[in-house]
């Protein structure tokens, strides 16, 4: 939905989640010691991101003891100071059951299977497999608006 802002920063939201197939985690371990990953994902409605992980990078270690994280995506091509991206404040967690075979159904998506990835397997991402399943759920998206000031953190709903 937008207030008649221009441009329309909800669908500048969309297009950037649309059409990159990496996002940057920021994670933090216990101590609060940050750690950021950037990882390929898939979207289900712009509100769940769900990608694939070794249970023991320090991202799913930090994940499994403080399941609050940020988010990034954004376009590392663009040219210098016309760059556009989209923050997110989320919760992940390891898929199981249920939500794992809804999880395989998404990744690694449309978008994804373009970019060369294949579907994945519950097997593949069931221990003792070396990867496992992971779904952040959004609770809050921005981008930036060049039009505010003196923070040009905007919230936006894609």
């Amino acid at each position: 939905m937008t207030s008649g802002r221009e441009p329309d920063l909800d669908a500048v939201a969309r297009a950037i989640l649309d059409t990159n197939h990496y996002m940057t985690l920021g994670t933090a371990d216990a101590d609060g010691q940050p750690w950021v990953s950037p990882v390929f994902f898939a979207a289900e409605r712009y509100r769940e991101l769900y990608w694939m992980s070794s249970p023991e990078a320090t991202h799913s270690r930090n994940l499994a003891v403080r399941p609050e994280l940020s988010i990034v995506v954004f376009d590392s091509q663009a040219p210098v100071g016309t760059g556009q991206a989209v923050y997110m404040a989320a919760t992940a967690t390891e898929l199981p059951g249920a939500d794992l075979e809804h999880g395989l159904q998404v990744y690694p998506g449309d978008g994804g299977r373009r970019a060369g990835a294949r579907a994945v397997t519950a097997e593949e991402v069931l221990a003792p497999a070396r990867y496992r399943l992971y779904r952040a759920s959004v609770t809050q998206h921005w981008v930036l608006d060049p039009d505010a000031s003196p923070d040009q953190r905007t919230p936006v709903s894609p």
